[in-house]
């Protein structure tokens, strides 16, 4: 999801779409843990209703936890990177900024120099 940053096409995202966007992601993953304990629970034959029912909600309830983990993790790195980047970004602005005005000073001295010296060879 991205809070508030603009769409390639330039129009910002409204936070009505990131928490749909959420909501249908969280739901997703609740019915494929569902769909999964279910079919964990058709293969032991064994089980009663109550002890299928209780393991079913058992393992959702710790599949979601672990995939909020990992989102949260997903998260935390992410925003590492950005920092990273970010400031990787700004020391190369800036060493390109510093180069760009050596180099418009050079070009500077380069041509305040032909104009003296075109100045004293067309002045004797």
């Amino acid at each position: 999801m991205r809070r508030g940053r603009p769409e390639a096409h330039g129009e910002p995202r409204s936070v009505l779409a990131d928490e749909t966007e959420g909501y249908l992601l969280a739901h997703t993953h609740r019915d494929q843990a569902q769909r999964e304990a279910e079919e964990l629970c058709a293969r032991m034959p064994w089980l009663t209703t109550a002890q299928a029912e209780e393991l079913t909600v058992h393992y959702v309830r710790r599949r979601l936890d672990v995939t909020r983990q990992l989102m949260r993790d997903t998260v935390r790195r992410a925003e590492e990177l950005r920092r990273e980047y970010e400031s990787r970004y700004a020391e190369l602005r800036s060493a390109l900024l510093r180069r760009h005005a050596a180099g418009a000073c050079a070009v500077l001295a380069c041509a305040a120099g032909a104009g003296s010296l075109a100045a004293g060879v067309l002045t004797r």
